[in-house]
C-alpha cells in the first residue's frame, strides 16, 4: 500500500505517539487502572478476531481518539459512556445552478462530538464505500440539517454530478466511539 504521508495522517500518528510517550510518566497505580479496566474491554473485530485490550492500547486508543478532535488527555479510564442512536440521517445533495450542496439530516441533538467522515467522489454505480477520510466534527444544525459542503470540499475537492459521496458519522464520548452509521448519495444534474 502506498504511503502519500498527508498532513492528515501524520498529525494522526503524532496524535497516537504523544500518548504512547505519555504512558511512561504515569504512576504504577494509574497504569493498573488502566490495565484493570482493559481486560473488561473487548476489540472490534477485525476480519473475524477480536480479543481483551491491553491498559497500554486503551490508554493510547482513548487519548488519541481525544487528541484527534482537540480535547485533552486523560489519565484515569473513563467509563464506557451510554451511546443513543445516532440521530444523523440521510445524505441529501442538490445542484442549483451548478452549486452543489451536501447536508446531513439531523432531527435531534447527536452526542457533543460527532465525527464526519467521506469518501472521494466515486462512481454512482458503487455498493461499497472504500476508504474514508476524517472530514471534521458534525457542524450545528440549522433547521434539521447540518451543512457538510466546505468540509467536504476541503478535502475532496468539487463534487462532479453524476457520482456517488458516502458519508459516515461516529459518535464520541469521552474518547470512546459509538457505532458508525452510513448513509450515501449521487449527485444530481443541476436545476437552473
Amino acid at each position: 500500500p502506498t504511503d502519500p504521508q498527508t498532513p492528515a495522517q501524520r498529525r494522526h500518528r503524532e496524535n497516537m505517539g504523544r500518548p504512547a510517550a505519555h504512558w511512561r510518566r504515569l504512576t504504577e497505580l494509574q497504569r493498573a487502572a488502566w490495565n484493570a479496566f482493559a481486560g473488561q474491554v473487548e476489540s472490534r473485530s477485525k476480519l473475524g478476531q477480536s480479543g481483551r485490550l491491553k491498559g497500554f492500547n486503551l490508554f493510547v486508543k482513548i487519548n488519541s481518539n481525544l487528541a484527534d478532535i482537540g480535547e485533552p488527555e486523560v489519565v484515569e479510564p473513563p467509563a464506557y459512556p451510554e451511546f443513543g442512536k445516532n440521530p444523523v440521517g440521510e445524505l441529501r445533495i442538490t445542484n442549483t445552478g451548478g452549486v452543489v450542496a451536501l447536508k446531513l439530516m439531523v432531527p435531534s441533538a447527536p452526542a457533543r462530538h460527532t465525527l464526519v467522515l467521506g469518501t472521494k467522489p466515486l462512481s454512482a454505480g458503487r455498493s461499497f464505500p472504500g476508504r474514508f477520510t476524517f472530514l471534521g466534527l458534525l457542524p450545528e444544525p440549522v433547521g434539521g440539517f447540518s451543512d457538510i459542503t466546505e468540509m467536504y470540499q476541503a478535502k475532496h475537492g468539487r463534487v462532479p454530478v453524476n457520482t456517488k459521496v458516502f458519508i459516515r458519522t461516529v459518535q464520541q464520548i469521552n474518547g470512546w466511539k459509538g457505532t458508525p452509521k452510513q448513509t450515501d448519495a449521487v449527485v444530481p444534474i443541476g436545476k437552473p
